[in-house]
């Protein structure tokens, strides 16, 4: 299908950005490497007046670190992302879509998007990272656990842009991304990441695990991180906290999947994301 029409600019500084977008109003809507965006445009799901293109600010690009925190500009690709070595952030990139895709996304705007379905929303929950949001009155930083409020909705304000995103580096953690659906390029009918820190004993000193695509937003598994913290890290630990994985979960039944199977999945991935992230 063909968008409704709109007006294009594509600043050459992020001031400049910002300014385009306040002059835009309420209708105008950021462009970060437009996966997201242009497919609901294209089925009249989003019809902004004004598209304000990112793709020239060169600030907004590259990954840092410093005092324990990895940062990652907004407008850096997400095969970056997945080539860069940076753990269970790099596993999950490396399954979004397929390689046109990561070649031309933005893990700032696949975060800013939402979307409780889409990879790194859940990956940035669980290691409890952050976002830097930068409007007229300058720059704020936001929580994870505060900044995805519901479906397609987040804490960016109508005057902000994302610059960048922080994780917490998380040194001497395990890994595992386990994630299902039924093409490679498609998106999860539901997804692991799961964090697991080995004490010397060999119980778990602590575990987070991020669920994609079981909730209007990206959620955190709490019930099956309270029943493996402070355990023998074991299989039969393991499967007992992997029980619990959706606990209190409401995932949106669609044509690929039922609550209950979406539910059935969450334990089956969640267990085999913990073994990865306990070896």
């Amino acid at each position: 299908m063909i968008p409704a029409e709109f007006d294009y600019v594509a600043p050459g500084s992020l001031d400049e950005a910002l300014t385009a977008l306040r002059e835009g109003g309420e209708d105008a809507k950021v462009l970060a490497g437009g996966h997201s965006l242009i497919p609901l445009m294209k089925l009249r799901l989003a019809a902004p007046s004004l598209l304000v293109d990112l793709r020239r600010l060169d600030e907004l690009r590259g990954v840092s670190r410093a005092d324990g925190v990895l940062r990652f500009g907004a407008l850096t690709r997400h095969h970056e992302v997945a080539t860069g070595g940076y753990g269970l952030i790099s596993a999950a990139a490396a399954t979004i879509a397929d390689q046109q895709v990561r070649n031309m996304g933005t893990i700032g705007g696949t975060i800013a998007h939402g979307d409780s379905a889409s990879d790194m929303p859940a990956v940035l929950l669980a290691h409890e990272g952050s976002v830097v949001l930068r409007g007229p009155g300058g720059e704020r930083e936001v929580a994870a656990a505060d900044f995805f409020q519901d479906y397609l909705t987040t804490d960016v304000g109508e005057d902000e842009i994302l610059t960048e995103v922080r994780f917490p580096a998380l040194e001497g953690y395990g890994f595992g991304y386990e994630k299902f659906n039924r093409r490679q390029e498609d998106w999860a009918m539901v997804a692991v990441s799961a964090l697991v820190k080995k004490g010397g004993d060999g119980t778990c000193a602590d575990v987070r695990i991020g669920l994609t695509h079981m909730g209007s937003t990206p959620l955190r598994a709490t019930a099956a991180e309270d029943a493996l913290r402070g355990r023998p890290l074991n299989a039969d630990t393991i499967a007992d906290a992997a029980s619990h994985a959706a606990d209190g979960t409401q995932p949106p039944s669609d044509l690929n999947a039922t609550q209950d199977y979406k539910r059935h999945l969450a334990r089956v991935l969640t267990r085999r994301a913990l073994t990865a992230a306990s070896q």
